[in-house]
């Protein structure tokens, strides 16, 4: 991982095809999003990605509240996905869309049935004075490290649980 430029970057290799590494990462976001990264104020009953340009990605409360904290840019299966990051430095929904960052995430077959996974977080200065602590909280173990390593452990046919416990599917 590197810092530079107001750019964080992330990547984990999984052993699967490119078609599935994408499928899994934009159908099953919120399998491996952390429940407890949460904008609403009752617990998150789902999180949905909308698999398509103009779609959001956004967590739906056990009581009906819905916070779309991201917007698809880019959608290009099974290689490409650009999400904005709606995100204030103060961890509340930000409204002012010249103030949001935009998160890519790339997908590379290494073999037929290894991909790579490169995710670059970038233009985190646009949040303003406080982009720092923006960048802190996603570089840090608790942000894309923490999303990646979910993801990878949801590829290779485990869960982690809210617990924090290894499950089966």
């Amino acid at each position: 991982m590197t810092q530079t430029q107001a750019t964080v970057r992330r990547h984990v290799v999984v052993d699967s095809a490119i078609d599935r590494a994408f499928s899994v990462f934009t159908e099953r976001f919120g399998d491996f999003k952390p429940p407890e990264h949460n904008l609403l104020s009752a617990p998150i009953a789902e999180t949905i990605f909308e698999p398509r340009v103009g779609g959001h990605i956004f967590d739906r409360a056990v009581d009906g509240t819905e916070c779309r904290w991201a917007r698809i840019l880019v959608y290009e299966p099974p290689v490409r996905v650009v999400f904005s990051w709606d995100i204030s430095p103060e961890w509340t929904l930000e409204t002012d869309l010249d103030m949001t960052s935009e998160v890519e995430v790339r997908f590379y077959e290494e073999t037929p049935q290894r991909t790579r996974v490169e995710l670059e977080h970038r233009g985190l200065e646009r949040h303003g004075p406080s982009w720092e602590a923006v960048a802190r909280g996603v570089e840090g173990d608790e942000g894309w490290p923490l999303y990646l390593a979910r993801y990878a452990a949801l590829v290779a046919g485990t869960d982690v649980s809210a617990t924090g416990r290894r499950q089966n599917p």
